[in-house]
Formats: C-alpha cells, sequence, structure tokens
C-alpha cells in the first residue's frame, strides 16, 4: 500500500495529467479498477489500480500535467477496513482514535459511605455504515440517476451489487415532468456522456435520453449529432478503420461539429494545443527511432485472389455488424507469422533483443482530432479472423473515444499499419521504440498477375516490412513476408 504514480502509458510518454477522477477518498478498489482518466497529450486513457484498497486521497489536483513517476493518489488499508469502519468523514482517510488515558485510582471508600452508582447516559448510536460500494458501482449508480445511500445490498456482507442498482433505476423509468431530469433539474448522464456532449457540441437538456429514468447515453448524443448533419473530419484511420466503422457501426456514426462553431473560441485553442502536443510527442519519438535504429526495409506484392474470394462467401449470409474487411485477414496473417518466425516480435532494450513468447498485435489507429495511436490487441495469434475483426472495431471505438487502457497503450510486441482506405499503395514505416519491426499493408488493387505462363488480373497487396538491424536481418525479414503471403493463401484456415 502507499502512493498510486503518474503510469507511463507508452514508450513516448514523459508527463500526463488527470482530467477526470473516476473514484474518490474513502472509495475501496480492487487491483485493475479504473481509477482515473489521463491526458497523455496524445490520447485520453483510463488507468487501473496496481493494489487493492482504500483511496485515501488526491495527491494532484484535475489538470495540473506531471511527470511519469508522480504521486497522484494515496492508497491505504484494506476492504475490511472500509466495512468495519464506514466511510470516512468528509472524504479524509479516517485515522485510529487513540484509547484515552486512564483515570487516576482513587483510595476505596468507606462501605459506608458507598452510594448507589448513577447509571452512565448511553451514548448516541453512531449511523450504521454505508453499504459496501466498489466505484464501478459507484459510477453506475451515478449515471442511472440512482441514490446508493437509500439502496439495500443484496451482496456478500451487503455489498451493493449491478443488480441492485439497475432494479432500482427500473423503478425509476416512469417519466417524470421533464424526462431524463434529475433533481434540480439536472440532466441524467454519465461523466463521459457529458464529456462527449461538449465534444459534439450538444445541449445534453435537448436530448431525449433512452437510458434507464431517461439518462442520456453516449448512443443518444451520436444520433443526435447524425441528425444535425455530418460535419468534416479531421484525420483519417489506419488498418482500413473506415471500412471497421462502416460496417460495424450501423447506429449512427460519431461525427463531430467543427470546433470554430463552438461558443467562445475557447475549444479551437485547446483542441490546436492539444493538435500541437500530439505532434510533438510523436516527433520526438520517431526522430528518436531515426536516430537510434538502424533500419531496412523490404516489400512484396501478394496476390489476395483467395482471401477476397473466400471473405465475400463467407460475408454473404452474414448481417452487417458481423462482416469482415481485409484487415481482419491481414491482422491475423500478421500476428501469425510474428509467431513463426522470431526476431520480430519482441523489444530492442539495454542493447540485448528480448523475444517476446505472445503477440500484442499494435494497431495505429488515427484519431479524429489528428494523431496517432497504436493499442494492442493481445495474443492475436491465438484468435481467429472473426474474433480479430470484433477486438478491432472495440478498439478503434475507444481509442477515439479516450478510454484505452494502461496495458493496451504499454506492451505492443510489433505494430501494423494500413493506408489503403487512403489509395496509399504502400508504407514504409518508422519503427515504434522499443519494438523492433512495424509491418505495413497498402491498398487492395487490381494488377496483371501471370502464373504458370497464364496472364490474368488478381487482386493484390503490397506488403511491407520495416525491421531493426539489431535484432534480425534481411533473410529473417524476407521470411516473414513470405510466410504473410503463405498465410493469406489460405483465409479459412485464419
Amino acid at each position: 500500500m502507499g502512493e498510486f504514480r503518474m503510469p507511463s502509458l507508452g514508450a513516448d510518454m514523459e508527463r500526463g495529467k488527470v482530467i477526470e477522477w473516476l473514484v474518490k477518498p474513502g472509495d475501496y478498489v480492487h487491483r485493475g479498477d479504473i481509477l482515473a482518466a489521463v491526458d497523455t497529450e496524445k490520447t485520453v486513457m483510463e488507468v487501473e489500480s496496481f493494489e487493492e484498497g482504500v483511496v485515501a486521497e488526491y495527491l494532484v489536483d484535475l489538470g495540473v500535467t506531471v511527470p511519469v513517476g508522480t504521486p497522484i493518489a494515496r492508497i491505504t488499508g484494506t476492504p475490511a477496513d472500509v466495512v468495519a469502519a464506514g466511510p470516512p468523514a468528509a472524504g479524509a482517510p479516517s485515522r485510529p482514535t487513540p484509547p484515552p488515558a486512564p483515570a487516576p485510582t482513587a483510595p476505596p471508600t468507606p462501605a459506608a459511605e458507598r452510594v448507589a452508582p448513577v447509571p452512565a447516559p448511553k451514548p448516541a448510536e453512531a449511523p450504521e455504515p454505508s453499504a459496501p460500494l466498489t466505484p464501478p458501482i459507484r459510477h453506475l449508480a451515478h449515471q442511472f440517476g440512482v441514490d446508493v445511500d437509500r439502496l439495500h445490498g443484496t451482496g456478500k456482507h451487503g455489498a451493493i451489487t449491478r443488480a441492485d442498482v439497475e432494479a432500482a433505476a427500473a423503478q425509476r423509468a416512469a417519466p417524470s415532468a421533464v424526462p431524463g431530469h434529475g433533481p434540480e433539474g439536472r440532466v441524467r448522464s454519465s461523466p463521459r456522456a457529458r464529456r462527449l456532449a461538449a465534444e459534439l457540441g450538444v445541449d445534453l437538456a435537448s436530448v431525449s435520453g433512452t437510458g434507464p429514468g431517461g439518462a442520456v447515453t453516449e448512443a443518444d448524443l451520436r444520433r443526435e449529432a447524425a441528425a444535425r448533419g455530418p460535419a468534416p473530419e479531421v484525420g483519417a484511420a489506419s488498418v482500413g478503420v473506415e471500412s471497421v466503422q462502416a460496417e460495424a457501426v450501423a447506429a449512427a456514426p460519431a461525427t463531430r461539429a467543427p470546433v470554430e462553431s463552438r461558443p467562445g473560441g475557447t475549444a479551437t485553442s485547446e483542441a490546436a494545443e492539444r493538435v500541437a502536443g500530439l505532434r510533438r510527442a510523436i516527433g520526438s519519438l520517431m526522430a528518436r527511432s531515426k536516430r537510434e535504429i538502424p533500419h531496412y526495409y523490404l516489400s512484396t506484392t501478394i496476390d489476395l485472389s483467395s482471401a477476397v474470394a473466400w471473405m465475400q462467401q463467407a460475408n454473404a449470409d452474414r448481417p452487417i455488424s458481423s462482416r469482415l474487411v481485409p484487415a481482419a485477414l491481414l491482422l491475423a496473417a500478421s500476428a501469425r507469422a510474428a509467431k513463426d518466425v522470431p526476431g520480430l516480435n519482441g523489444f530492442f532494450v539495454d542493447g540485448v533483443f528480448q523475444q517476446s513468447t505472445a503477440v500484442h498485435l499494435g494497431v495505429a489507429v488515427a484519431l479524429r482530432g489528428g494523431g496517432l495511436v497504436a493499442p494492442a490487441i493481445h495474443d492475436a495469434d491465438t484468435l481467429t479472423s472473426d474474433e480479430l475483426m470484433a477486438r478491432l472495431r472495440d478498439l478503434v471505438a475507444r481509442a477515439r473515444g479516450g478510454r484505452l487502457q494502461r496495458a493496451e497503450m504499454a506492451d505492443p510486441t510489433i505494430t501494423v499499419t494500413n493506408l489503403g482506405e487512403l489509395g496509399a499503395e504502400a508504407v514504409f514505416g518508422v519503427i515504434y521504440p522499443p519494438q523492433v519491426a512495424l509491418v505495413g499493408f497498402g491498398r487492395v488493387v487490381e494488377r496483371p498477375w501471370a502464373q504458370d505462363g497464364m496472364l490474368g488480373v488478381r487482386p493484390v497487396v503490397t506488403a511491407t516490412l520495416s525491421a531493426d538491424h539489431r535484432a534480425s536481418d534481411g533473410l529473417r525479414g524476407g521470411r516473414f513476408l513470405a510466410r504473410v503471403d503463405e498465410l493469406l493463401q489460405k483465409p479459412e484456415d485464419l
């Protein structure tokens, strides 16, 4: 137990700032519970607790930028302490009260002078401690507009459960005079929904909420923004993200109002400052990569006839939300090849290449406000193309919504980028240290293709490899690309 420090959420992160606390002093947290949302200059990410205990106090204020490693909160005690002692007063950590000093002993009184003792006044009963409540359940209750102090927990030791909150929310679901409004006219919504409303330029009070008790949800806000008409999008997607969104999101796409239209011009300057900071962070890391890593580059053209035909057949009877896009097959082949060809999957640290036994595939995702992040799909070599498609949709949505978690940014073992949706036929990327390789894919195009003396037209893609000469050589890199090609000829096995 002790201080929770600003974590490093990527090789290029030097500082960060807490923009939202998702727990408060007095809450007890388990390992893996989300504590705060942190702005890293590149994106907003959720950081989780590394230990279990009671949040005693915040050590930094919201919006203050601090270096990595700076204590930002203090965690102490155990959940049992919270249950026994009840919530701390005024949000401060409870301190043990020293026992009163013993009163001096008086000389014995003669029997004749003894009188019947007067009963001491009965102390006032202490208020019953609140039922145990984890931060995720507290946030769920806040989103649904449920007062947790009035709930009777049905969980272990009287803990309030998700079912308790949902049942209370259902009882409140009857429409009030102003649907979606809580006490004092406050619109029911989660912190994320309020943040999204600000980004989209949508007035919460003007939206009809479809959540429990009329709460305004993120989906409600996206529909409202879409109904106002699409706004020009800044930035583009990588790894077939445009296709992912078109296939996966039949519900309204996430559009943003132009920042220039926001009142006061504050959002415009903040957005510009954020983009500038993001470009500085990316530029610094890429400059370091080019200085320190002896890159070598390889490319090959891969026939995708089998892959495209198989994908079209697989998608024929599927709903739009379950259809595959070429990116899923390219990711699957890259992950399997990284597992099969050692030397490209791992980290170069302290002058030594450390091969990873797991393949955590970094996926380059362009952000709407500009910039790029490359979060990881963990154990990608063990996933089918359908599972990778689902993970890709989820990762893109959370990356653009600022809901990535620390582990997803800290441990990719090899990165894949794809600029095919933008029309680029090839991309030679810069390695993201301490990784030792980056795989690139261009646009799927039709080209003349000669095989066995016969000439025809086939769909092809250019695959490239940027690799670190300290960890591998061209022979190994060539084997990697050949393995990717081989795997894509049998898409049914991916």
